[in-house]
């Protein structure tokens, strides 16, 4: 595992096999990384940031409500949807659309593609495995950031009929 996020390596943030700290101490990093991000680290912030920054999932905003509302049972969905669009503003986190009305939260903020599996587990491809050719060519666009979403099944699985 030699994935970065925000510069910490992931080994250093795994926390449990869970990915998930469900203890009421806080990551040290988190409080500092929201105050290096120009974030005021309250309580709420600190517990979103503690599951979301360090989360391999690339998670919905009802999925890190619950995972979050397991340990800070008083935090509300709209403290936590707020949060991550802060997050988001800061530039903590992507915002992701990759199915029509589904928005998913990446931590893994540096350039990357992703790849949807047969069963929706959402796998980050380093940017340079996938290689896009002519993007000049798209006449009366200028384009400024794109990604590949790849959808596959792994090698040997059964395919729902």
């Amino acid at each position: 595992m030699d994935r970065v996020y925000l510069g910490l390596s992931a080994a250093r943030i795994l926390l449990t096999s869970s990915n998930f700290r469900l203890s009421l101490t806080t990551v040290p990093d988190s409080v500092a990384i929201l105050q290096n991000h120009g974030i005021q680290p309250s309580a709420q912030r600190v517990a979103v940031a503690d599951y979301v920054l360090q989360t391999v999932e690339h998670p919905s905003a009802d999925l890190v409500w619950n995972r979050v509302k397991a340990r800070v049972p008083y935090i509300s969905r709209a403290t936590v949807y707020n949060t991550l669009n802060l997050f988001v503003a800061k530039g903590l986190l992507r915002a992701l659309t990759l199915s029509e009305d589904s928005v998913v939260f990446d931590p893994n903020v540096e350039k990357h593609h992703h790849l949807v599996d047969e069963s929706g587990t959402i796998h980050d491809i380093p940017w340079d495995k996938v290689q896009v050719c002519n993007i000049e060519t798209l006449k009366g666009f200028e384009i400024h950031d794109y990604q590949v979403v790849m959808r596959g099944v792994r090698k040997g699985a059964r395919r729902k009929a």
